[in-house]
């Protein structure tokens, strides 16, 4: 027999992986403040083009909670 869906966390989890995702990406930029001038132009645009993924993820996450929010309403 399958399991109850569960989402009743889902927003919560949804955040904090929202949460994560913006602290790598402050790592990363303050990085790149810190020693862009000494790397490899392939390694700056790797992990430029690596926030431009985490920032399109964010933007997913944001969606996902708009989606649970509509879920929650319609279960009240």
């Amino acid at each position: 027999m399958a399991k109850p869906d569960d989402r009743s966390d889902n927003v919560e989890r949804i955040a904090h992986a929202i949460d994560n995702t913006m602290e790598n990406m402050r790592e990363a930029e303050d990085y790149l403040k810190a020693h862009a001038d000494e790397m490899d132009p392939r390694d700056k645009a790797d992990i430029q083009a690596k926030n431009d993924r985490r920032n399109e993820a964010i933007q997913g996450f944001r969606e996902e909670i708009k989606d649970e929010a509509r879920h929650q309403n319609k279960q009240d």
